[in-house]
């Protein structure tokens, strides 16, 4: 059963002190890596105004989690995830203040922009599976599913404020500011995880080295029915649905015919939705594979919603309602994901669910940014539409509980 709405429970894993420290570094980095992501995109915009080239700069960036995630959720499980996400956060510094210099320099070329875009992905390859197991670390497993739920919600402020703040930077200001600024935004992080009291902690035994740990790590997950099918229908949703760096500026600039400021709005809208929806389901201690599929249902239909949107007012409202669903469709994949897993596996089939939700973007990116360009932005939302309601269908149907 769920538990009833109420501040209580709606922000428990807060009442730790180290989480507190995780959750307030987080919002401010979030808010500069969507800051950056929008500027990025509207950069490639400005070089090439190609649907297909904002698709595979896109797939640049992710590249790296197909390739890389399984082995660093592997070496997630072996090592100190404090101090990895420590190095990572430093590391991500780099990327921000390169794409800064060049936009100030009028240097940025496509092919600059593609590789730095590589780089960043190779470090939140490594970075995103120690940040997602590091929840169980900082508050047990009594506040687990709030605190991934929170996280959603932490991820999801940033589209808030991330993109709004980079649409008015970009048309005031210039890009180079945008870049710069999400340099900056890493250092809180740095802070909070210095700061963080390790005694308090709840790190999981490493696991020992041991010659096939990795292809254990993709058999246990294929072999069992609780972790296969929601990862099945999150690959899905993965590859033609979460794509919205390259859906949004089309859909503003060719659909609306807008500028960043529209596209930084579409964000925004789908950032207040995000947190609307995390909240309302921030107190929920129980997930299944059903509410996982029915989650995914109500995710497919309003990306038909937003297909339909005849003008901006409509898009707006339908990315808000999109954005609730969004989040509260991966938080659930997240926390039924971390809680069957056994704790010595839970980096690595961690790792697998970010494969399907961020590492089919090499794959769906080009294909969508590419059914953008030849047929709109509306038809790229119908394609993601129509493949995560046939997943999510599916999985339904194989269901033994549905609540």
């Amino acid at each position: 059963m769920l538990r009833r709405f109420s501040p209580r429970s709606t922000f428990a894993a807060l009442t730790v002190r180290n989480y507190r420290l995780f959750a307030t570094g987080q919002v401010i980095s979030v808010t500069g890596t969507w800051m950056q992501k929008m500027a990025q995109s509207w950069l490639v915009l400005e070089l090439t105004n190609s649907g297909l080239v904002l698709g595979l700069t896109t797939a640049a960036q992710q590249l790296p989690s197909l390739l890389f995630t399984p082995v660093a959720g592997l070496f997630t499980d072996r090592t100190d995830r404090r101090k990895l996400l420590l190095w990572a956060q430093v590391a991500s510094i780099a990327p921000a203040l390169a794409l800064g210099a060049l936009a100030w320099t009028h240097h940025a070329t496509t092919w600059l922009i593609i590789v730095l875009a590589f780089v960043l992905g190779c470090i939140d390859a490594v970075e995103k599976p120690s940040r997602m197991t590091f929840a169980m670390d900082v508050v047990g497993r009594r506040h687990l599913a709030n605190a991934v739920m929170l996280n959603g919600i932490v991820q999801n402020s940033g589209k808030v404020v991330g993109p709004a703040v980079a649409g008015a930077l970009i048309a005031t200001v210039g890009l180079p500011d945008t870049f710069f600024l999400n340099a900056v935004s890493f250092l809180p992080v740095i802070a909070g995880l210095m700061m963080m009291r390790r005694d308090e902690l709840h790190p999981t035994e490493p696991a020992p080295r041991r010659k096939g740990q990795l292809r254990e790590g993709f058999a246990y997950a294929w072999n069992n029915r609780a972790l296969r099918g929601p990862l099945l229908l999150m690959t899905v949703s993965g590859t033609l649905a979460y794509n919205f760096p390259v859906v949004l500026p089309l859909l503003a600039k060719d659909t609306f015919t807008g500028g960043p400021e529209l596209a930084g709005s579409l964000f925004t809208a789908m950032g207040v939705g995000a947190i609307v929806g995390g909240l309302s389901v921030a107190g929920v201690t129980t997930v299944t594979q059903g509410r996982l599929a029915r989650s995914g249902l109500l995710f497919a239909g309003l990306l038909a919603a937003s297909f339909l949107a005849p003008n901006t007012l409509t898009a707006l409202l339908a990315m808000c309602l999109l954005g609730a669903t969004s989040v509260t469709f991966r938080a659930v994949a997240t926390t039924l994901v971390q809680l069957t897993s056994d704790p010595a596996m839970r980096g690595r089939v961690i790792s697998l669910l970010l494969v399907a939700l961020n590492g089919t973007t090499p794959i769906g990116a080009p294909v969508i940014g590419w059914v953008g360009e030849h047929w709109g932005a509306r038809a790229a939302l119908l394609v993601g539409a129509v493949a995560t309601a046939a997943a999510a269908l599916f999985l339904l149907r194989r269901t033994d509980r549905v609540t």
